[in-house]
């Protein structure tokens, strides 16, 4: 009995391992820009696709503790993916890819705009959020790896960098 449970959970183990590296693999194909910009149709597909993966990395054990096999391999997965960015800057390109410059001074790099999936009104949102009017006003703005737009104005005197709503900082006259 209890080497049957080894092996079901060296299965979670498995399975959950490489779930993980597919949804890496898959949101390094398809483009970093997605991480930052959740609409309601992106926010579904993420649910969707934790849904249709949860059985395939547990498998039958929808037990505590296989539940608990798998999160652990996830969370130590993690963990060893964040450290070996770290220690080997070379993984983490090859995981995160590359910044993109998409304006550079007050001009619009439509190749670069093009490779990242980026709409000028896609790039127009993000300048504005930034305070910004007009790409000619811009001195350089950035599709950084986590997916957010970084923007440089005033001749590189003021920085902006578009943040998430939910990390938004509530401080406490408003709480």
């Amino acid at each position: 009995m209890h080497q049957l449970l080894s092996n079901n959970y060296v299965h979670i183990i498995v399975s959950t391992t490489a779930v993980y590296l597919f949804i890496v693999i898959a949101i390094r194909l398809f483009g970093k820009k997605e991480l930052a910009q959740l609409s309601v149709v992106d926010l579904v597909f993420i649910l969707l696709i934790s849904n249709a993966v949860q059985n395939a990395m547990v498998g039958p054990d929808s037990t505590l503790s296989g539940g608990l096999v798998a999160a652990s391999t996830l969370f130590i997965f993690n963990y060893v993916f964040k450290y070996l960015q770290y220690r080997f800057p070379k993984f983490g390109k090859v995981i995160e890819g590359d910044a993109t410059m998409l304006v550079y001074q007050g001009k619009m790099i439509e190749s670069h705009m093009r490779n990242a999936k980026i709409s000028v009104d896609e790039l127009m949102e993000a300048i504005r959020e930034h305070g910004v009017a007009t790409v000619k006003e811009v001195d350089l703005a950035i599709l950084e790896v986590d997916g957010s737009i970084s923007v440089l104005s005033n001749q590189y005197q003021k920085r902006t960098v578009k943040r998430h709503k939910s990390h938004r900082v509530i401080t406490k006259q408003e709480g």
